[in-house]
């Protein structure tokens, strides 16, 4: 897996209109997961993909209604088969962490890379998302020095009182034991 001017060349590219530039780009240091299914609990759509370009029809699903207006995005998300699509350059601020807070630093959407993998905080991945998870962590961290493992970490934990994925079903120890 190889990264150029912000894209992963493996990676499917849909580029999200949500986004907005980075002050520095060298202060790349932190490392998001995060689990999205839309609807819950639903996958194999491309619900996520219309989600993260503001085409999401909120006359498709209950769920939708409540979401459909909001402007969010990630740079990176990894299906259930372990496709891997990337909606917003590494280089810009994708809008994927929202209210948050990570060693005493607030705006985690800053300084971060996020990553959602298709699935449900009740639901366990599948090992094709920790595998192409793992490549992806592995070439992030080459390319940018201050990701150490520490600061890889779950959406729950830069925004505990509001968010609770990517779920007490990823393996964090598995994952961490890999990269």
């Amino acid at each position: 897996m190889k990264e150029f001017e912000g894209w992963i060349k493996e990676a499917k590219k849909i580029e999200s209109p949500n986004f907005s530039h980075r002050s520095i780009e060298s202060e790349i240091s932190l490392i998001v997961i995060h689990g999205i299914s839309l609807p819950p609990g639903m996958y194999g759509s491309e619900n996520i993909d219309k989600f993260f370009l503001n085409k999401l029809n909120p006359a498709e699903h209950e769920s939708f209604k409540e979401i459909s207006n909001l402007k969010v995005s990630s740079h990176f998300l990894i299906e259930r088969s372990g496709d891997l699509k990337q909606f917003v350059s590494i280089r810009h601020k994708a809008w994927h962490a929202g209210v948050s807070k990570f060693e005493d630093r607030e705006e985690c959407n800053d300084f971060s890379i996020g990553i959602e993998l298709e699935g449900t905080d009740l639901t366990k991945y599948e090992i094709s998302q920790y595998e192409k998870l793992i490549d992806l962590c592995n070439v992030l961290m080459q390319n940018y020095p201050l990701i150490t493992k520490k600061r890889i970490v779950g959406h729950s934990d830069i925004s505990p009182k509001r968010k609770t994925d990517p779920g007490r079903l990823f393996d964090w120890n598995y994952f961490k034991s890999k990269i």
